[in-house]
């Protein structure tokens, strides 16, 4: 872990991004996070090719940086048609050739496998079923601390081994306890960001209307939660 996937020495508590707002340090650390900070983490998503593409993308980051991932996801749409699962689970070998070869990817050949292995068991599931599965294991928010600082963000939970454990039953893999943790971070079943972020009172109907673009984002902070974890199955 070197340059700039290196956590620095910052408080962990908000910090004020360049227009002034207090926001998660990780989000400040390069233009890719604070616009994904901002319009899509901790925000609800629903829809069963919209959470398969999630689900994947958080199995590809395992082991990596999570902007390693994010600045790779247009090529990981194109190459996974849309992450259409219906699509996804007629790829055939050349496809997989395909992807192991594809430069605009992670060419990791198990997770590779795992995805078209996924899109084949998803594809046979009734229509909304993984959203459902998936949605049934959002914690009640009234019983959550709001977190103030980094440290106080888990990566595991109960919830969060509960569904992995859901998945696996029904034979998905690549879905350990920690990425089901990041995908219920990413799609909205559970906001971690911090107490004072302005993306947390944009969640709640709070945030004060932006007149001006957005800025250019500070130096390099921290990362987001799971930013650089070990493999996660």
């Amino acid at each position: 872990m070197t340059g700039a996937d290196a956590p620095q020495a910052v408080p962990d508590g908000s910090l004020p991004g360049p227009d002034g707002a207090p926001r998660c340090p990780w989000a400040l650390s390069a233009p890719d996070y604070l616009a994904y900070h901002d319009d899509e983490w901790g925000r609800p998503v629903h829809g069963d090719d919209a959470l398969f593409e999630r689900l994947c993308l958080e199995a590809f980051q395992s082991g990596l940086s999570w902007i390693t991932i994010l600045r790779r996801r247009p090529g990981f749409r194109t190459a996974f048609a849309g992450f259409r699962i219906a699509e996804v689970a007629g790829f055939t070998d050349a496809d997989r050739e395909r992807l192991l070869a594809d430069p605009g990817i992670i060419r990791n050949r198990a997770k590779i496998d795992a995805t078209l292995a996924n899109a084949r068991v998803l594809a046979d599931w009734a229509p909304g079923e993984l959203d459902e599965l998936i949605w049934s294991h959002a914690p009640d928010p009234a019983g959550r601390p709001v977190p103030k600082v980094l440290a106080d963000v888990p990566a595991i939970t109960p919830e969060s081994t509960a569904l992995s454990k859901a998945l696996k039953k029904r034979g998905l893999r690549f879905v350990g306890p920690t990425t089901a943790y990041a995908l219920m971070q990413a799609c909205g079943l559970v906001d971690d960001h911090l107490e004072t972020c302005v993306a947390r009172s944009a969640l709640q109907g709070r945030e004060e209307p932006r007149d001006q673009p957005r800025p250019a984002p500070r130096p390099a902070t921290t990362l987001p939660p799971r930013a650089l974890t070990g493999p996660d199955t």
